[in-house]
């Protein structure tokens, strides 16, 4: 509704999403949320009259300094530095079965295509379909309790 382009929603939210998830159509769509509350009958009041300065008055109490901006200190983070990963040299089951991207991913599509996409550096939807075809088959191996997956498939050469 906000940048008028075209955007998958949140399946939970199909029939009333009308904002993407942009960091500027995601503001807008705060800005438009709160107009409307303050436009309604429950918030046109909210921010006037003795109770609201009652409420602002004891929320204050119990925050003093909020607008203190406070240091945080990194020395006591619990977080220690982590090791670089090396790749391991598994081999994938060659046979694979060709399930379209969207079947393969139907409820969480852009958690799965941005992780293949970010692990192979790869953003065609052929080839993370085929990475996510060798992912599957690799799952099933494990579960299965293959001790050692079977050999990779030969990889596509473009041209």
């Amino acid at each position: 509704m906000n940048c008028k382009e075209l955007y998958l929603p949140d399946y939970r939210n199909l029939r009333h999403q009308k904002y993407c998830n942009k960091p500027e159509c995601r503001r807008a769509s705060k800005k438009a949320s709160q107009q409307r509350y303050l436009n309604s009958e429950k918030g046109c009041d909210y921010f006037k009259g003795p109770l609201a300065v009652a409420r602002v008055q004891h929320w204050r109490r119990e925050h003093p300094g909020y607008w203190k901006h406070k240091v945080h200190s990194s020395e006591n983070a619990l977080q220690e530095d982590c090791l670089s990963q090396h790749d391991l040299n598994q081999s994938i089951t060659e046979d694979l079965h060709h399930n379209a991207l969207q079947d393969v991913c139907f409820l969480q599509p852009a958690l799965i295509v941005g992780l293949i996409s970010s692990l192979t550096g790869n953003a065609l939807q052929d080839d993370i379909a085929e990475t996510t075809r060798r992912f599957i088959h690799l799952g099933h191996d494990i579960i299965a309790g293959a001790s050692m997956p079977s050999a990779p498939p030969e990889r596509r050469s473009s041209g």
